[in-house]
């Protein structure tokens, strides 16, 4: 049987407690900041993918974070129009005629329990604008709803949030038929 030298006997027992410190390294996740309702207001740039049946657009969007409302100064409105007027030259006029069309969405926020995320619970209100067509304006009125919670990821400090067009009524009447209109914000970061 081989004889430990002290130097040797230093040795193997310093590869073990390097062994042991580590693994105990091993543990240790990524460093995330808590989140604070205060650090999430602000002027806002993302990407916005709005689906309808089998149509999909993507643009930039800018919108505005206040205490308890996601302030659009534009709001996407050209699939609603396309659904309320089929002919596409009449839909760009009308488009056109409106303009930027105003919409708060209201919503109420919470930390999450981890400190990392802050989760928006919506109440959205309908959407009300008229549209040009043929010279006479239809009142439309828009029924928005968002089913799912939105978030403010503290590891990234971005805003994700999601929201649908359930129904469109066009001068009192319901539009029948009628392809939900979903507008998904999955990337939003302040300007």
């Amino acid at each position: 049987m081989k004889n430990f030298t002290v130097p040797q006997f230093f040795i193997a027992v310093l590869l073990i407690f390097t062994g042991f410190t580590l693994y105990s390294c091993n543990d240790d996740g990524p460093d995330i900041p808590p989140v604070r309702l205060e650090e999430m207001p602000g002027n806002y740039k993302g990407k916005l993918i709005i689906v309808q049946g089998t149509t999909k657009t993507e643009s930039i969007k800018d919108f505005k974070v206040k205490k308890d409302t996601i302030s659009f100064a534009e709001f996407p409105i050209n699939e609603i129009v396309k659904t309320v007027v089929k002919d596409p030259v009449k839909t760009e006029a009308a488009i056109k005629a409106i303009g930027k069309v105003k919409y708060n969405l209201t919503y109420t926020a919470s930390v999450n329990k981890g400190n990392n995320a802050v989760e928006l619970v919506f109440s959205p209100k309908t959407l009300e604008f008229q549209i040009p067509v043929d010279g006479v304006n239809k009142k439309t009125v828009v029924t928005l709803e968002a089913k799912e919670k939105g978030f403010y990821v503290g590891m990234d400090r971005s805003l994700r949030f999601a929201f649908t067009a359930q129904k469109i009524m066009v001068d009192g009447t319901l539009l029948v038929p009628y392809e939900i209109i979903n507008y998904n914000f999955p990337f939003c970061i302040k300007n």
